[in-house]
């Protein structure tokens, strides 16, 4: 399980329609990053019932002044980019900081998969127009057979988040709903049991 960008950031502003938050809370994703916790949690949940390693990916406050666009950014809280308190890592679970959208590229992400032999890939998080199609399509790239999850992935536009989905469904991922992934992990959970 792979979380991409679950941090304080994205719930900026709180549940509220992005067109409203966005005004105050630059790149959040207000009210379609809060649709995505429950189903998140719920996934979460599954996936350690089942022994599913979970690794999460982020970024620093201060990234020696990468950014990706000439934007005029703000001082940003310390707490920014802390994955949000409700998503939160377990102890031992491992956190990924990155500098650029793909949780592969520049980190050791593709290391601690080898070594875990993990072969395949759920990723959630945000953005799905970003950030998680930048770690999906790398995923891809790098030979790991990759499910994304709905409900799970979120984007501050519903429009970018569904033709993203679609695209990447058709070249790269499978493209599962939660109950079915659910359903799945706790299908694994009785096959380790048995």
């Amino acid at each position: 399980m792979l979380a991409i960008d679950l941090y304080n950031k994205a719930y900026l502003g709180g549940n509220r329609p992005v067109k409203e938050v966005d005004r105050e809370f630059s790149g959040s994703c207000g009210e379609n990053a809060w649709a995505a916790m429950a189903p998140t949690q719920k996934l979460f949940a599954a996936a350690r019932r089942a022994g599913i390693p979970v690794i999460y990916s982020t970024r620093h406050v201060d990234t020696g002044g990468v950014q990706s666009t000439n934007r005029n950014l703000k001082r940003m809280a310390e707490d920014m980019y802390d994955i949000k308190a409700e998503l939160a890592p377990e102890k031992g679970e491992l956190v990924i900081y990155k500098e650029r959208a793909s949780a592969f590229f520049g980190t050791p992400l593709v290391a601690q998969l080898q070594m875990k032999k993990i072969d395949s890939l759920i990723i959630c998080g945000e953005s799905t127009s970003g950030c998680v199609r930048a770690t999906a399509v790398d995923a891809y790239s790098h030979g790991f057979q990759v499910v994304l999850v709905e409900e799970c992935c979120f984007d501050r536009s519903i429009l970018s988040h569904k033709v993203n989905l679609f695209d990447m469904h058709h070249k790269y991922t499978d493209v599962i709903h939660v109950g079915e992934v659910v359903a799945h992990l706790g299908g694994m959970k009785v096959r380790k049991a048995g």
